[in-house]
């Protein structure tokens, strides 16, 4: 089934920095409380935790884990990097070649519960609530994707490509 209601704006935007975040949002996604410092710094060398560091906030502010993920705004790369009293200079380059980096969503994963939408439950969960919102408003497709990528984030759900929400909406 063949179903597309996103602007170019939604479709550019999902999953993605969209401009620097706020200092708002940089304190309550980025900010590494004694856990997450606990976490990153059983990594080796400090481009392997300046890395996990910015992989986690990332999926705490945009509910998905980048294909780079070093393709963040300075700002964010400042800022955590500040929080481990280390410099971005090189760091991120030598992050992004070194192959353990792989590892590190699949620990973020395990450490902190965020979960797929295919699994047990959460499916079902998000359309009852979706279908909930539907039954009761008249939103329009492109505003319930807007809303169901609010749901996954809040609920340490990985967000799914644009086509599989959409589709998942469209049903």
């Amino acid at each position: 089934m063949l179903v597309s209601f996103l602007s170019p704006q939604q479709q550019e935007r999902y999953g993605q920095f969209c401009g620097d975040p706020t200092p708002d949002q940089l304190a309550r996604c980025f900010h590494l409380d004694d856990a997450d410092l606990a976490f990153v710094h059983s990594h080796r060398g400090a481009h392997m935790r300046l890395g996990c560091a910015i992989q986690l906030g990332t999926v705490r502010f945009l509910g998905t884990l980048l294909e780079d993920p070093t393709a963040v705004p300075a700002s964010v790369a400042r800022f955590v990097a500040d929080q481990l009293g280390i410099t971005v200079d090189g760091h991120l380059d030598a992050y992004r070649a070194n192959r353990w980096r792989w590892r590190h969503p699949i620990e973020i994963r395990a450490q902190y519960g965020y979960r797929d939408i295919t699994d047990v439950g959460v499916g079902f969960r998000l359309g009852r609530w979706l279908f909930a919102l539907c039954w009761t408003g008249t939103d329009r497709p492109s505003v319930l994707f807007d809303r169901a990528s609010d749901w996954l984030l809040t609920h340490k759900v990985l967000l799914p490509g644009t086509s599989t929400l959409e589709r998942f909406i469209a049903r």
